[in-house]
This record gives structure tokens, sequence and C-alpha cells, in this order.
């Protein structure tokens, strides 16, 4: 199961940036992060924080100083390419394409976003629509940082449950600025991919979509039943996907060069980290 390029597996967590954004990498460090997540706005919405020179400046120093491997954004929350709403949905090709410029301006490594739901429009017509706002989006784009898609627990008709989704939206965006996805273990179980089945389910990944395209991981144990569509984060081992399935996914991860990221609650995050860590660091 080793694909090309293995150079192993840093671990982190989403770090808030309610300090300030030039706080995130001493916050990581704190924790324990090799890497780190953040948002560089209100997830909810609103104006976002002017990126200023001298901002982006001393956030790559901190990322420097406290020797993070790399930098992962998250865009807002309110996402939806494939909204009815003209508004909603060129709203939303904005808002990716603006985190792209400002993630690029930071130094980090990749975007990775939601898709948005297909309520409005259908399934076949909520795809088409998305893959015409991610074009519109990455139009023109030239940056470093890339883009990755993330998968949903899949409620409602949210897009990107299914991972063959993906593989049609990646394969018609044709875009070069998308790098692949980030695969949420948390959403995946919950859509139906049932980790305490390792073999079986990175088989049938690996059938849907092609495990190269696995840019990301985030590590988050579930709440909720597999395929209960909920979107419900655990503690790592303290869920329903549990520590032997994580085990494996971080032996998984170590193999192929992909970095994991856990969205859990604080303060027990760090302890999350520290459990990722020991799978990754045995013989």
């Amino acid at each position: 199961m080793i694909l090309e390029n293995s150079n192993g597996v840093n671990i982190g967590c989403h770090v808030t940036i309610s300090e300030g954004i030039q706080n995130a990498p001493k916050i990581a460090s704190d924790s324990g992060c090799e890497v780190v997540q953040i948002f560089t706005r209100s997830p909810q919405g609103g104006k976002s924080t002017e990126l200023t020179p001298a901002l982006i400046q001393e956030f790559k120093l901190q990322v420097k100083n406290y020797k993070l491997k790399a930098t992962y954004i998250h865009t807002p929350y309110y996402i939806n390419l494939a909204s009815s709403n003209n508004r909603i949905r060129y709203g939303s090709s904005k808002a990716i394409r603006d985190e792209l410029e400002r993630a690029d301006n930071l130094g980090a490594k990749y975007v990775m976003t939601h898709l948005g739901s297909a309520k409005d429009m259908g399934e076949k017509e909520g795809i088409k629509k998305t893959i015409e706002m991610l074009q519109k989006s990455l139009e023109g784009y030239t940056g470093k940082t890339k883009l990755l898609l993330e998968n949903s627990a899949g409620a409602g008709m949210i897009i990107g449950a299914d991972l063959k989704e993906f593989a049609e939206i990646i394969k018609e965006t044709k875009s070069p600025a998308i790098a692949g996805i980030c695969l949420d273990t948390q959403h995946s179980f919950a859509s139906g991919y049932d980790w305490t089945n390792f073999e079986k389910t990175i088989k049938q990944i690996d059938e849907e979509l092609g495990l190269g395209l696995i840019k990301l991981i985030h590590a988050n144990d579930s709440q909720s039943d597999c395929g209960s569509h909920k979107d419900r984060h655990e503690h790592i081992g303290k869920g329903k996907i549990g520590l032997e399935a994580f085990e494996n996914i971080v032996k998984f991860a170590k193999e192929n060069d992909i970095d994991m990221l856990c969205e859990t609650p604080w303060p027990g995050v760090k302890e999350d980290i520290k459990i990722l860590k020991s799978f990754r660091d045995k013989d």
C-alpha cells in the first residue's frame, strides 16, 4: 500500500487565530504540533483580517522559529458551489480563490474546502455547477499553494460524501491547482466507509478515487455510528472508529508521506496528537 515519494508523516491539529494569526505557530508548538491548520478569517463569514506584509512576515518567521513543517488553511464553512442562489454560489467561488491567494502569501502548502450541497439543484446539476464554479475559482491562479477537496459526513445531499464524486469533479475541473483530497476519517466513517475493516475500506477508496489523490488526513474519531451521516468528532480511541483502526491509518499515512491533523476539542487534542505520534514512532 506504499505510494511514491514516501518520507513519513507529520502530525498536528487545528489551532485558533483568536490571539492573532502570528501567534498560531506558538500555540501549535505548545500543543505538540509538527504541522498546523488554521482559518485565515472567521469561518462563519464577515470581513476578513487584512494580511499586511508585516503580519505575513511575522507569521512566516514564527512558523520557522517553532520548526513547523507545513501550514494548512481551511476555507470558511459557508462555501456552497452548488447553491441555486447566484450570490452564494459566486461568493463561494470568490472565497476559495481569496483563500488560495491568502494562503499562498502565508506560505501554506494546501487550502482545503468543502463544496456544499446539491439539495437545490439535484445531484447531477449540483456537481455540474460545482465543477463550473471551481474552474472559475482557479482560472488564472498561479500560486504555489494547492487546493484540496474535503469529504463530508453526507447529511442531506452534501457533495463529497461519496468519494466517486470527487474523482469526477477533479477529473472534469481539469486544473493543476487541485492537488487531490483531504480525507476526514470521521466524515468518511459517517458516510459508510468502515475504518474498523481497514483493508476493505482502503481498497474501496482506491477503487473509487485512487489512493494517490489522498494528500492530507483529518484524524478524528467518531461519536456517531458508521453510515450515520452525522458530523460528530471524538477524541482518538474514544469513539466508534477506535485505536486499532487509527494504528492502521497512521501506518498508511507514514508509508505514503501524508500529514495528519486532528480537529478534536481542546485541551484533549494534545493527547490525541501524542497517541498518533506513538503509532507513528513504533518500530
